[in-house]
């Protein structure tokens, strides 16, 4: 990225279909609230076995319900032709073709909870084939088509180690108290974990009861892959005796379908997992690293000759982690996705040769911020279709044949081309800590005019270990809509810039990721069209912890939107879902080893500093970044007389995505808070007081 500043929405047009699809009218109105329910995505895509069918899940959202549905569609290789394959409000997912390419298996709620269903792709008719009292995930044909593995929670039901007595006939008596022993006892998303673990399972394609493949008190929630003889399953599994703490270290495994001996087949220390056997049979690939306990490592791909034994490091781009695989027919060829410089790519590496990049704009998975979500899917002839986005457009079909790329679908072309959404150009400058390069994105008001001037919001992404890029936000749209000039940057610690980038924050979070932040701040002012009496800032989880950590350096900012932040390392690592990573891979020592670097780096710590007016907002279920911090940094804030404000979003977990209206509430509460400390708006208040 050698460019100072480009336009995205231009740099990324490739088809007349895209081309159409992106355009923006300034007479239209503009990108809003109600809109977020219009919005659709692809995911899921796949192709049929004469590499002209393509199937994939179409996700849209319930107004009515406030939640997501997603069906099964199909669309030709060209595509002309475009249909559903089921509807109704439902949440089908999960396709995966049989090997003889007449019928899909997927995930489907139709019948009240997840159950397998079949598609026969001849006639159209769907059957729910499983009856499982937990939801299946992983679903997986064996190559013969007789079979389907899958993953299932099951239950395990540990008395209480105490007796107690019986309440009396009729008596009314509180629920038995819950014994906990395990150190990872609830899970963000999750909650207080049932007693349990995930298991292997096979099911027969004709339905009948499944059978369960492995046991133990061990978690086997993995990507499953046949053997190439239909006799054995790899699955990734982290069965170690002290796996509870060594949370990370799994090896892959294979289960013998017959008399389900388990045999381990990597070994290392550190994570490997997302299992693929080649086409033929021969070789095996997966994804992890060599565990190191620093913040961040990068993902690497690796094959097994399953004959000889010989383990192989394939050289994929450099000094970037890959994020998925598949094998091409060949058996010679692998494709996978990565990031680089905030933008997802997809390449073709042949094992031990060249390697050919297919697409740098792949993404659109996440409606909310521009995090770097993709899926793809390869064809016996090696074409590729994804998952393809820009700052203007959720994730639509896009197929890759032969160097050229064409946009198959347009699923939003009832929405987007009648709203004025805002353009975002790419912007980079030096941080005035030590001079390195920092990329970021400015998204414009709609009908923006650079003799204006206008207010700035900073946004900052979460993670930390994550990126942001050229990729659609509603989150960004509706600040844009709402007046705001939004600058949103990957300062270090952010992925896609290599491993040296991302690990300048190991064991120093937050830390000189403020003066990459403020450099990009003062970059946009010297452009000339910001009003610098009017700078907010917002940012959520990693992003909160930042914005909590600005307002206590800096009085710049009119206001702040604290979103799901650690405020208190101490508190937080003692209290958040996965303690055993956050105190070995983000501190050098337990809170009680080393109390003066956990407080270093807390916000709460320069909570004397703070005259920002603060709006905290976090969910109650969040059991990542407990609203507990958020509480602490709210009490602390009143206690010094900082004018603050605290939103509770019930029934929320640290992901606001699960429901359309919680982003709403989030963006609607931030523009409040940043509306009402508006220069004009104050002063607004100042005569109405002295009147």
């Amino acid at each position: 990225m050698d460019r100072f500043i480009k336009f995205i929405a231009a740099a990324v047009i490739a088809s007349p279909a895209f081309s159409t699809h992106a355009n923006t009218n300034e007479h239209s109105p503009n990108f809003s609230y109600e809109d977020i329910f219009d919005l659709e995505y692809a995911s899921d895509p796949q192709f049929g076995t004469n590499d002209k069918n393509i199937y994939y899940v179409r996700n849209s959202l319930n107004k009515m319900a406030d939640t997501t549905r997603a069906n099964l569609w199909y669309i030709s290789d060209d595509g002309k032709d475009h249909r559903p394959l089921t509807s109704g409000d439902f949440h089908d997912h999960s396709p995966h073709l049989s090997p003889d390419g007449k019928t899909i298996a997927f995930i489907s709620d139709r019948s009240g909870k997840p159950q397998i269903h079949l598609l026969w792709l001849d006639n159209g008719k769907s059957e729910q084939i499983s009856h499982l009292p937990k939801a299946p995930s992983n679903i997986q044909w064996s190559h013969d088509g007789q079979h389907i593995a899958f993953t299932m929670f099951v239950p395990e039901n540990k008395p209480l180690p105490v007796e107690l007595p019986t309440p009396p006939e009729g008596g009314e008596w509180e629920e038995t108290p819950q014994f906990i022993d395990k150190s990872l006892y609830r899970i963000e998303g999750q909650g207080y974990l049932e007693q349990g673990n995930s298991q292997v399972f096979m099911i027969s394609h004709e339905g009948g009861t499944p059978r369960q493949l492995t046991s133990g008190d061990y978690e086997h929630n993995s990507q499953l892959s046949w053997g190439k003889n239909n006799k054995a399953i790899y699955f990734s599994a982290n069965r170690h005796p002290n796996h509870e703490i060594e949370l990370l270290d799994s090896e892959i495994y294979k289960v013998n379908i017959n008399d389900g001996n388990i045999e381990q087949v990597t070994e290392r220390f550190g994570p490997d997992f997302q299992p693929q056997i080649s086409p033929d049979g021969r070789k095996l690939a997966y994804l992890g690293y060599e565990d190191q306990r620093f913040s961040y490592h990068q993902n690497t791909l690796r094959v097994i000759d399953l004959a000889s034994g010989k383990n192989q490091l394939i050289k994929t781009a450099s000094d970037r982690s890959v994020s998925d695989f598949q094998w091409l027919a060949d058996s010679k060829r692998i494709a996978y996705s990565y990031d680089d410089h905030g933008s997802t790519k997809i390449a073709i590496k042949k094992i031990g040769g060249k390697e050919t990049l297919i697409a740098d704009d792949a993404g659109g998975l996440t409606l909310g911020a521009p995090y770097s979500f993709s899926d793809f899917a390869v064809s016996k002839l090696g074409n590729v279709v994804y998952t393809r986005t820009t700052p203007q457009i959720p994730a639509e079909l896009a197929i890759s044949r032969g160097g050229k790329i064409k946009t198959l679908t347009a699923i939003n072309s009832d929405l987007i081309p009648l709203r004025n959404m805002a353009h975002v150009e790419e912007i980079n400058y030096k941080s005035s800590f030590d001079g390195r390069n920092i990329q970021g994105w400015i998204a414009y008001p709609p009908n923006f005019d650079p003799q204006n001037k206008y207010p700035l919001l900073l946004e900052i992404h979460g993670g930390p270990l994550s990126n942001y890029g050229p990729r659609f936000s509603a989150e960004m749209q509706l600040f844009a809509a709402a007046g705001y000039v939004v600058l949103y940057t990957n300062p270090r610690g952010s992925t896609s810039y290599g491993n040296e980038f991302a690990n300048l924050i190991h064991h120093n979070f937050p830390s000189q990721d403020y003066d990459d932040l403020m450099a990009g701040v003062d970059a946009v002012i010297a452009q000339g069209y910001i009003d610098e009496d009017q700078l907010f800032v917002t940012g959520g989880s990693a992003g909160g912890t930042l914005t909590a950590w600005i307002i206590g350096k800096t009085e710049r900012f009119r206001a702040a939107v604290v979103v799901a932040p650690v405020i208190n390392w101490e508190s937080f690592v003692l209290t958040a879902d996965y303690s055993k990573i956050f105190t070995r891979y983000w501190f050098s020592g337990m809170p009680w080893e080393a109390p003066e670097e956990y407080r270093r780096r807390s916000p709460l710590t320069y909570i004397g500093n703070v005259t920002t007016p603060t709006m905290l907002l976090t969910g109650e279920n969040d059991y990542r970044t407990p609203i507990s911090e958020t509480e602490q940094f709210y009490q602390a804030l009143k206690l010094n007389d900082v004018e603050a404000a605290m939103v509770r979003l019930p029934n929320t977990s640290h992901n606001f995505s699960d429901r359309p209206s919680k982003r709403i509430s989030k963006v609607a509460s931030t523009l409040y808070w940043f509306d009402q400390h508006k220069p004009d708006r104050e002063n607004e208040s100042e005569d109405l007081a002295t009147n």
